[in-house]
C-alpha cells in the first residue's frame, strides 16, 4: 500500500443532516484526537457517529500507571467529557463492539445487531494486549494492563496479595510494577529479553536501568522464559524455562501490544502486521482510512502517541479537504520518559546499528548515567539518555533538524562551553518538540503564551502540551518565564474553579443573587460544561456559604467527602475523631482501643496535630466504628478546620501565662465543621516558647505576658514552610474568638479553590487583612460576624450518617472508582 498515487480528496454524497456520514470505530487517544483534529479543520464537515469498546468516554492511557499507583484519580485523566461529544453534535456509542462492516453496503454491525451506516469510515482501533501461549494465564489473579478497568481490577485484588509478578520489562511493565509496589507487594519483574526496556535501550542502557530498578526494591530477572503460571483455581507461584519457580499471590501480563485489527482483517482489508495505508492514511478500500496503532505505514508500526498525533493531523486535513494533498511520509521517533523515577531520552532506533556507523558512548556507573549515539554518514541516527539528561536538548535538536554532528564527536555530549552557553530557552527553534506525550512544538507554546495562556493548566488546555506524562513541565514553564512579559495574563487564571469563568467574588455574589445553592444549579446557570475537578470546589464553597440550606449532591464530592474518612492507598480509611483541643478521657481511650481490637485496625496512630488516628478501617466498617467510638468526626479528611494543637499551658505549666489548652477547646468547639477553599491547622501556645508551635500555622495563638493573646496567620510547616505574621493582640477570649472568625470567613470569601494562607495572606497583604479585620475599615466586621454564627449554627457532626446513610450504597464495600460512564 506504500506508495499509493491516489492523493485525492475522498469523494462524498450528502446524506444525513445535509452531511456526509463518518464513521469512527475505536475511541481510545487516535480516535478522540482525530475528532477534535477535524473540528478544527471543518467542524460541520460531517455527522460524527463513533464507536468505542469502553464504556467511557476518552481518556489519556499514558497515565494509567498513575491511577494504578493512586497518584491521579480515574476521573481526572479523561481527555474529553462525555459532553463535549454532544456538544460537538457527535454522537457516541461508548461501551458498543463493532463486530462487522459491510463494505458493499458501506454498514458497521455492533455485537447487539444494531448497526449503522457511512460514507467515510475510520478504524482507529488501537492495540491489544498480547497474551503469551503459556498455562495458567487463565487462572483468578491474572491481568493485563491496557484499560482503566484493568487498572480497577489490578488494584482491587493487590489488597488480598503480598507478592506480584510482572511479565514483561518494557514501559508498561515496569509502569505496572510501580503502580503494584504502592500497594505494598513484594514485585518482581520478568523480561525475557537479555535486558530491560529493549525497545528504547541497548544492552548496556538496560542493564544500568535494571540496577537502578533493584535499588528501588523490586526484583529483576532478565533472559528468563516464563513457561507456566501455576495454581489450581487462582495463582500461587510463577514456573520458568529453567525450571526454577517463584511464590506469586498475583501476575500482571505486560508483554507487550499487538494491533488491534480483526475487524479489518475480516472483512478483507490488506493486512500485514497491521493495518495497511497509504501516505494519506487510506486503507485498501477506497471509503475506510485507518489511523493509530493499528496502521502499517511503510512498512513501520508505530507504538507512541507521537506518531499518532502526526498521522491524525494529517488524516484530518484529508478528510474535511482542507488539505487534500496533505501527506503522512512517517515519524521520527523520540520519546522523553520518566521510567520509575528514573529519566531516559531515546531518540530513533538504538539497536538500528549498521557496521559504517560510529558510535559514542558516556557512562557513569556510580550514578547510573549512560548515553549512547549512534552517527550514520555525519548525522545523529539514533541516541539514548539515562539517568541524566544533560545532553537531552541538544541532542534533540540535532536529530530533529538532521544537522551535522560537531567534528569533534565527543561535542555531542559535551559542547565546548563557547557554544554551550548562549543556548536558552528562547533561543530553541520554533519546530523544537517540547511535550513528546502530545508532539506539541515549542512554536505552539510560545503562540499561546503570547495570546495570553500564561500558565500551566491554561498551556495544557490549549495545546495539551504538559497534559501527558508531566516531564515537560519545567521547560513549559521556562518558556512561560522567557516570553509572558509582555502579554495580557490569562483571565481564567483568576476564575475559582475552570467550569465557571468567574473569580471567587463574582462568583461568591451570583451564586447568592440567584439563590443558587447546589453544583448541579451552578454549572447550569453560571458555567458552560460539566467539569468534574470544579464540582468538588463548588460543593465546598456553596456548603459554606449556604450551611443547612445547602444541597449536597455527593457525586460532585471527592471519595473522601462522601463517606467521612480519609482514603488510603490500599482502598481502606483512616478514622480521627475529635478531641477537642488535643484533651482526651480515660475512658474515650479505653473505646478507642476496643475499637481498634474489634475492628483489628492495623495501625494506631498519634498525629501531627495530637490526635488518635486508626488506619486501616474498612469502608464497609465505618459506621460501626463511629457508633463504636462514640466522638464526632476530627474532620481530618476534608477542606474545614482541622485540628487546634495545645500546650498544657497555666494549668499545669510553671512557665504557662495563660488557660491555651482552654482556649485551644473553645476555638475548636466554635469552628468545628467550617469549611474553607484548603484545610485550616490552628494551635495555641500557652507562653512565647511556644511548645505548640503556633506560629507555623494557619491560625496560631501565643499567650504573652500581661494576660494577652497574640494572633498571627499564614503559617505552613509541611510541604512550605513559613512563618506566620503578627495580626494583632487581644486580651479576652471573646476578642481571639471573633478575630478568628473574621479572618476565616473572609480567608473563605476571598481564597482561591486549594489556596493556603501561606499563599492567601501575602497575596491579600497583611496590612489590608489588618485594616479589614482588626479595624473593620471596610465596614465588614458585622457581615463577617453574623456568618460566622450562621457556619456555626449549619454544624452538624458528619458520622451521624452511620444512622441515616445519605444515599443507598454510601458505606457498602465494594470499592468503585466512579468514572463517567455511559448508560
Amino acid at each position: 500500500m506504500t506508495g499509493s498515487p491516489a492523493l485525492t480528496p475522498p469523494a462524498l454524497s450528502v446524506q444525513r443532516e445535509g452531511r456526509p456520514r463518518l464513521v469512527v470505530v475505536g475511541n481510545g487517544m487516535a480516535g478522540g484526537r482525530l475528532l477534535e483534529d477535524i473540528l478544527a479543520c471543518d467542524p460541520q464537515r460531517f455527522a460524527i457517529t463513533v464507536f468505542g469498546e469502553e464504556p467511557y468516554g476518552n481518556y489519556n492511557r499514558i497515565l494509567l500507571s498513575e491511577v494504578l499507583n493512586g497518584s491521579q484519580e480515574a476521573q481526572n485523566i479523561f481527555l474529553n467529557p462525555l459532553a463535549w461529544y454532544a456538544e460537538n453534535g457527535i454522537t457516541l456509542h461508548a461501551g458498543r463492539k463493532v463486530v462487522r462492516i459491510d463494505r458493499e453496503q458501506r454498514r458497521v454491525y455492533c455485537e447487539d445487531g444494531q448497526s449503522e451506516p457511512y460514507d467515510l469510515l475510520v478504524l482507529a482501533t488501537g492495540s491489544k494486549p498480547f497474551i503469551p501461549p503459556i498455562p495458567g494465564t487463565t487462572l483468578r489473579g491474572v491481568f493485563v494492563f491496557r484499560t482503566l478497568d484493568d487498572c480497577r481490577h489490578i488494584a482491587s485484588y493487590a489488597r488480598q496479595c503480598r507478592r506480584a509478578v510482572v511479565i514483561g520489562g518494557g514501559l508498561l511493565g515496569l509502569e505496572a510494577a510501580k503502580g503494584l509496589m504502592t500497594h505494598d507487594l513484594d514485585v518482581t519483574v520478568v523480561e525475557m529479553a537479555p535486558y530491560l526496556m529493549s525497545v528504547q535501550l541497548d544492552e548496556p542502557g538496560g542493564r544500568v536501568l535494571g540496577q537502578t530498578i533493584e535499588r528501588l526494591g523490586i526484583h529483576v530477572r532478565t533472559a528468563t522464559t516464563t513457561k507456566e503460571i501455576v495454581g489450581h483455581t487462582h495463582v500461587t507461584a510463577v514456573r520458568f524455562a529453567d525450571g526454577t519457580e517463584i511464590p506469586a499471590d498475583m501476575v500482571v501480563i505486560a508483554a507487550g501490544i499487538r494491533p488491534n485489527i480483526d475487524l479489518a482483517r475480516e472483512c478483507g482489508l490488506a493486512c500485514e502486521r497491521a493495518i495497511v495505508v497509504d501516505d494519506q492514511l487510506r486503507t485498501s478500500d477506497p471509503n475506510i482510512y485507518a489511523v493509530g496503532e493499528c496502521v502499517q505505514h511503510n512498512g513501520v508500526v508505530y507504538g507512541l502517541v507521537a506518531p499518532i498525533w502526526e498521522q491524525t493531523k494529517v488524516l484530518a486535513r484529508v478528510l474535511t479537504g482542507s488539505d487534500p494533498h496533505a501527506r503522512y511520509t512517517g515519524s521520527r521517533i523520540a520519546t522523553r520518559l520518566k521510567v520509575m523515577g528514573v529519566d531516559l531520552v531515546s531518540l530513533g532506533r538504538i539497536q538500528d546499528v549498521q557496521s559504517s556507523d560510529e558510535v559514542v558512548q558516556f557512562s557513569e556507573p556510580a550514578r547510573q548515567v549512560y548515553w549512547k549515539a549512534i552517527i550514520r554518514n555525519g548525522r545523529l541516527h539514533a541516541a539514548c539518555l539515562l539517568g541524566d539528561l544533560g545532553p537531552a536538548d541538544q541532542l534533540q535538536r540535532l536529530f530533529h533538524s538532521g544537522a551535522e554532528v560537531p567534528q569533534r564527536r565527543v561535542e555531542i555530549f559535551f559542547p565546548p562551553a563557547a557554544s554551550a552557553a548562549p543556548v536558552t530557552l528562547a533561543d530553541l527553534p520554533d519546530a523544537q518538540q517540547i511535550c513528546d506525550c502530545n508532539g506539541v512544538s515549542k512554536g505552539t507554546i510560545v503562540a499561546a503564551i503570547r495570546a495570553g495562556k500564561c500558565t500551566l493548566p491554561a498551556i495544557g488546555k490549549a495545546t495539551r502540551a504538559g497534559t501527558g506524562c508531566g516531564s515537560c513541565k519545567k521547560i513549559i514553564k521556562g518558556l512561560i518565564e522567557c516570553f509572558a512579559d509582555s502579554v495580557t495574563p490569562d483571565p481564567s487564571e483568576d476564575w475559582y474553579v475552570p467550569a465557571v469563568p468567574m473569580d471567587k467574588p463574582t462568583l461568591v455574589a451570583e451564586i447568592r443573587r440567584r439563590g443558587l445553592k447546589s453544583v448541579s444549579a451552578v454549572l447550569q446557570e453560571l458555567g458552560h460544561g460539566e467539569d468534574e475537578k470544579s464540582k468538588n470546589g463548588l460543593a465546598s464553597l456553596l456548603k459554606s456559604l449556604w450551611g443547612k440550606e445547602y444541597i449536597d449532591e455527593r457525586d460532585a464530592r471527592f471519595i473522601n467527602d462522601r463517606v467521612h474518612a480519609n482514603i488510603q492507598k490500599d482502598g481502606t480509611f483512616s478514622v480521627v475523631p475529635r478531641m477537642y483541643g488535643g484533651v482526651t478521657t480515660p475512658d474515650e481511650l479505653i473505646r478507642i482501643g476496643q475499637v481498634a481490637k474489634k475492628y483489628q485496625v492495623p495501625m494506631v496512630k498519634i498525629t501531627g496535630g495530637q490526635r488518635i488516628d486508626l488506619l486501616g478501617i474498612r469502608k464497609e466498617d465505618l459506621p460501626k466504628v463511629w457508633a463504636d467510638l462514640g466522638m464526632p468526626s476530627g474532620y481530618a479528611y476534608t477542606k474545614a478546620l482541622r485540628t487546634v494543637k495545645t500546650c498544657v499551658g497555666s494549668e499545669f505549666c510553671r512557665f504557662g501565662l495563660n488557660d491555651s489548652t482552654g482556649m485551644g477547646i473553645a476555638i475548636e468547639k466554635r469552628f468545628q465543621g467550617f469549611e474553607f477553599p484548603a484545610k485550616v491547622k490552628m494551635a495555641v501556645s500557652g507562653c512565647p516558647r511556644n511548645c505548640a508551635e503556633a506560629t507555623v500555622k494557619d491560625v496560631g495563638v501565643v499567650a504573652t505576658e500581661g494576660g494577652e493573646w497574640e494572633i498571627s496567620i499564614g503559617g505552613a510547616a509541611g510541604a512550605h514552610v513559613r512563618k506566620s505574621d503578627v495580626l494583632c493582640r487581644v486580651s479576652s477570649r471573646e476578642e481571639v474568638l471573633r478575630i478568628i472568625g473574621r479572618f476565616l470567613i473572609y480567608y473563605r470569601d476571598n481564597a482561591k479553590w486549594l489556596e493556603r494562607t501561606y499563599d492567601f495572606v501575602p497575596r491579600i497583604g497583611l496590612d489590608k487583612i489588618r485594616d479589614i479585620i482588626v479595624h473593620d475599615k471596610l465596614g465588614l466586621g458585622e457581615y463577617l460576624d453574623a456568618e460566622v454564627e450562621k457556619m456555626a449554627a449549619a454544624y452538624v457532626d458528619p458520622w451521624l450518617e452511620r444512622e441515616h446513610p445519605a444515599y443507598e450504597g454510601q458505606f457498602d464495600g465494594e470499592s468503585r472508582i466512579p468514572l463517567p460512564m455511559v448508560t
